[in-house]
């Protein structure tokens, strides 16, 4: 009993050693070095819908290949990565011996595909080397030939193509991908398969830190890092080689496991209209008009004066048009803030008239190179400045930051003035200076009703009724 327990132990200690130090086992940060027994619950939520959208067909169908059993080529490699039924039913068998192996005893070990033969008691086989340990081992067709078998979707049991994951971490590693989901996990085990499922926002900027391999149905584990520098990530098919899944099956909560479903390329998207728009990427540029845009932290739209300074970090092309997202950060601030933009003006739809009435839209009109004007802000002012928000003690320059310009500049005695903002839910926002240019009050407002016109407009009608009867005979005038 002592024997049979202590052998457990090495067995457990030599597969721990070899998982920490195999490449294709990679762990989100916070992952315990020590195994907890747990039992993780998943929710069937909504998911994206399966259809997989043009960019990420194209990112696919130019880099992966479905590769049927029948298709397979000697020296695709595979990793035993064997789920809770696998350790219960053996899939491999010693070529040497003859006899069954435990899956657990070859978890995470590598095999090299071999071709496949036909035994001398009729049984057809599948032959594997493992690289890890040097021995031969095979999985035998429970029932028919190998023509016979290899059209299904069953494939070979617990083996998650390695292929796929190779290809993955040399196109995707440090890449720059957006969520298109809400559900990702993040490890709990260092040494096991424990994980935690967490809620990120979707359609949020991400860089890809890590690339290893997931499971058998979901092989390309993609760990990826927020600006904030959480880590999670997500088991995704790509090529579904050797999957057991059917197209159909991804479906309810398998959908997201698709990549198009949980992740979005941005750098490796083509460029729209052939226009190369990467040289943009990390140029300081300033607004040359006041202009709206997105910002991050409000999440509203503000407005922004003219001479403010901000470093492009992104350029996401539209599907659906030639514009781009683009995304920019406040020098100042260090805020970011989104806005739709082209970068051609041939990319502007209709006449050279409709540039002119619609001329927000095209990058080279809104910005200039350079970093626009230098203006002083204390730290206090600048936690407020990214909220919209205006206070007593502000410059002139501080409250452009916070409001945009003024749609209105009302002038007093004694130097004084007020700057008033139409804000979009009915208020103004007036802003009291005094004579040296510095902020004294700020408050909202309702905007003043207009005056009744309905006396006004009564009175005209029966004008009219009136006249118009003596022009027809039908009345007398008064």
């Amino acid at each position: 009993m002592k024997k049979s327990f202590l052998t457990v132990c090495v067995a457990f200690l030599f597969l721990t050693a070899t998982a920490q130090e195999n490449p294709y086992i990679v762990k989100t940060r916070g992952a315990k070095k020590k195994a907890q027994m747990e039992v993780v619950s998943e929710e069937l939520v909504p998911s994206a819908s399966s259809s997989e959208d043009e960019t990420a067909r194209d990112f696919i169908s130019d880099n992966f290949r479905f590769y049927s059993l029948c298709d397979w080529q000697e020296g695709m490699k595979f990793m035993v990565m064997p789920e809770k039924y696998d350790l219960v039913v053996k899939t491999f068998a010693d070529a040497g011996t003859g006899k069954e192996v435990s899956s657990m005893s070859l978890r995470h070990k590598i095999m090299i595909y071999k071709g496949h033969t036909e035994a001398s008691d009729g049984h057809h086989r599948i032959n594997f080397y493992c690289q890890d340990n040097g021995r031969d081992y095979y999985y035998e067709i429970p029932s028919g030939t190998f023509d016979d078998y290899c059209y299904n979707k069953l494939g070979v049991p617990t083996l998650a193509y390695l292929g796929d994951v190779d290809i993955a971490r040399e196109k995707l590693m440090g890449k720059t991908l957006y969520t298109k989901n809400q559900h990702y996990r993040v490890d709990t085990e260092y040494d096991g398969d424990g994980f935690q499922e967490v809620i990120v926002d979707k359609d949020m900027e991400v860089k890809v830190t890590a690339v290893g391999v997931g499971s058998r149905a979901y092989p390309v584990k993609i760990i990826v890092e927020d600006r904030d520098g959480n880590e999670f990530y997500q088991n995704v098919a790509i090529s579904k080689t050797n999957c057991g899944m059917r197209d159909d099956e991804f479906i309810m909560d398998n959908a997201k496991f698709l990549f198009a479903n949980s992740f979005e390329l941005v750098d490796d998207i083509m460029a729209v209209n052939s226009y190369n728009y990467r040289a943009y990427i990390g140029r300081i540029v300033h607004t040359k008009f006041p202009t709206t845009m997105l910002n991050e932290s409000t999440k509203k739209i503000q407005n922004i004066p003219r001479m403010i300074g901000y470093q492009i970090e992104a350029l996401t092309p539209h599907k659906a048009d030639t514009k781009f997202t683009a995304k920019l950060k406040n020098t100042i601030l260090g805020t970011y803030f989104y806005k739709d933009v082209t970068l051609d003006q041939k990319s502007i739809s209709g006449t050279s008239k409709d540039f002119e009435q619609e001329p927000d839209d095209y990058f080279s009109y809104i910005f200039a190179p350079g970093p626009g004007k230098k203006i002083e802000t204390t730290e206090a002012s600048r936690g407020m400045i990214r909220m919209g928000h205006v206070s007593p003690g502000f410059s002139e320059d501080e409250v452009m930051l916070a409001a945009g310009e003024p749609d209105e500049v009302q002038h007093g005695e004694n130097g004084l003035y007020k700057w008033i903002f139409k804000r979009s839910n009915n208020k103004l926002l007036v802003v009291e200076f005094n004579g040296s240019g510095v902020v004294e009050k700020a408050y909202g407002k309702d905007v003043p009703k207009a005056k009744s016109t309905t006396t006004k407009r009564r009175a005209a009608t029966t004008k009219k009724r009136s006249s118009s009867s003596w022009k027809s005979g039908k009345g007398t005038p008064l």
